[in-house]
């Protein structure tokens, strides 16, 4: 078996790289607008078509595995990359790099401009329009690759229109079974629509991110914490005092990232009923963070930061954002490692094919609904994101271009109207 992807290079090689993905998965942390299925745009863009880290179909068989993990997708597929990358250690850097913008941001948020209200800035809604742009083009590239044929093209379309009629985490995991299960009967032979270009032929092959070990080690941590916590809350007393009210805090958000599908949108609720009845915090305090996160680059799951801020100052923001995303972490750890076994094999190839035209299906879905329903809402939106396509798609220039792009052109927008 190979050895953990860090130990065979040197420890100064292994800095050096643990800061390159610390800086570029911070560049992405600082200009990744637009929500969870916008980020994998961006990651598109950045990590397979800019750096060539991971080929076109090891991306969509990451982003397939996300899909059926809870959690923070867009935050497992930048873990997952950062772990191919630079074994554990490239890992945090790319957990670290892409979260820590955001949640410092919600944290600050919390201390000193509670009553901020943006949920109408134009500056925001021109950030929705790149984010629709972001999409579309990774939808356009990953579709010449991985949806190439009639068949794959089929099930992308299908996969698109399962994904719109089923709304939800269970129509996209519905979604990418019956691809897989497709796939092994259109391609069981190898054919070459099977076989066609799968994109990034010149990106490293991934090594197995950790020995078996390890990973069923961070798959039983996982397990252990989540069924434990609760119990230890219980026996704590949660609520008596600081350390209940801590114990309480992290077993909730704990809970909330082991268990929810479908990310940052569908924790918020969840997290509502738990901490707002406990008395942690407010509910005019929760909605104003609600209202904030959406302002936010990165992950939206850093609105746990903002939370554990208003409870506990930075110490509390700290608790909480780790509690949080630490299911997304043992989870991308403890099952990557088994997956990549997996896609070596034969008919476990000829259902990756399905299941990689299935992802741009679903990505085609999300860039209708919810990206393209809250965002175009006339032609000068739709002309300013036709401009911001035009921009990655056809003039090659880099995302954070169109992010700015986006801001001001949605404050040209905001001020021709209301003239």
């Amino acid at each position: 078996m190979n050895k953990h992807t860090s130990t065979r290079i040197p420890l100064p090689r292994r800095i050096r790289r643990f800061g390159e993905i610390l800086a570029v998965s911070a560049k992405l942390g600082l200009t990744s607008f637009g929500g969870p299925i916008a980020h994998l745009g961006y990651f598109h863009e950045e990590y397979v078509n800019k750096r060539k880290w991971i080929s076109e179909q090891s991306y969509a068989e990451l982003v397939a595995l996300a899909q059926f993990l809870p959690g923070p997708a867009s935050s497992q597929v930048g873990i997952g990359i950062g772990l191919q990358r630079g074994g554990l250690a490239g890992a945090v850097a790319a957990w670290l790099g892409f979260t820590l913008p955001s949640a410092a941001a919600m944290a600050l948020f919390a201390l000193a401009l509670r009553g901020m209200d943006v949920s109408g800035s134009a500056w925001l809604h021109g950030l929705k329009l790149t984010a629709v742009a972001v999409v579309a083009h990774a939808v356009w590239s990953m579709g010449r690759k991985l949806a190439a044929g009639p068949s794959r093209a089929a099930i992308a379309v299908l996969a698109c229109a399962l994904a719109l009629l089923w709304p939800g985490a269970f129509g996209q995991v519905a979604a990418i079974a019956a691809a897989g299960l497709a796939g092994l009967w259109l391609f069981r032979g190898g054919g070459t629509e099977a076989a066609g270009p799968s994109g990034g032929a010149d990106a490293p092959a991934p090594q197995p991110p950790l020995q078996c070990g390890a990973a069923l080690f961070s798959l039983a941590l996982f397990f252990a914490l989540l069924l434990l916590l609760p119990l230890f809350t219980r026996l704590a007393g949660a609520g008596a005092g600081a350390g209940g009210e801590a114990l309480l805090l992290v077993d909730s958000f704990y809970r909330a990232g082991s268990l929810v599908f479908g990310g940052g949108h569908v924790v918020l609720p969840l997290l509502e009923s738990e901490i707002v009845p406990a008395g942690v915090i407010g509910g005019d305090d929760f909605l104003a963070g609600y209202g904030m996160v959406q302002a936010m680059p990165g992950p939206l799951f850093t609105f746990a930061s903002y939370l554990g801020a208003v409870w506990g100052g930075i110490p509390g923001a700290m608790l909480a954002t780790l509690a949080i995303f630490l299911p997304a972490f043992l989870l991308i750890l403890g099952a990557l490692p088994f997956w990549s076994r997996l896609s070596r094999h034969a008919r476990a190839q000829s259902a990756l094919h399905g299941v990689n035209a299935a992802v741009v299906g679903l990505l085609l879905a999300a860039l209708y609904d919810p990206i393209w329903t809250t965002s175009v809402r006339n032609a000068g939106d739709f002309s300013l994101a036709l401009l911001l396509f035009a921009m990655l798609a056809w003039w090659k220039l880099p995302p954070w271009t169109a992010v700015v792009a986006g801001a001001a052109g949605g404050l040209l927008l905001g001020l021709l109207t209301s003239l």
